[in-house]
């Protein structure tokens, strides 16, 4: 028998003035994508999702995000953080804006 259990509501949020985007689940920050703007790149720094949630793709959800949004924004990529870097190393969709330096 299938059945199926209520999801919370997940939401990323991007809060440019604390350079993070926030993984949100019924209001509560879960986890979260650090960075840092220098000379047009965003240089993501750290990403952690909470231990009770992980295990679920969250952060890839929250990394895929953090990752359009910095193309969408014109800034290229660096990956210092390395849940950013095992991604884009395995996922080859961001390679046109990946800065190596």
């Amino acid at each position: 028998m299938w059945w199926t259990s209520p999801m919370a509501a997940i939401d990323i949020n991007h809060v440019p003035g604390e350079s993070r985007f926030e993984l949100m689940e019924d209001g509560a920050v879960i986890g979260q994508a650090r960075y840092r703007e220098v000379d047009g790149r965003r240089v993501f720094t750290h990403t952690e999702v909470s231990p009770d949630h992980q295990g679920q793709g969250l952060a890839t959800r929250l990394i895929v995000t953090a990752l359009s949004a910095t193309r969408d924004d014109g800034l290229r990529i660096v990956a210092r953080c390395p849940m950013v870097a095992a991604y884009v190393a395995k996922h080859h969709d961001y390679d046109d804006v990946l800065d190596a330096s």
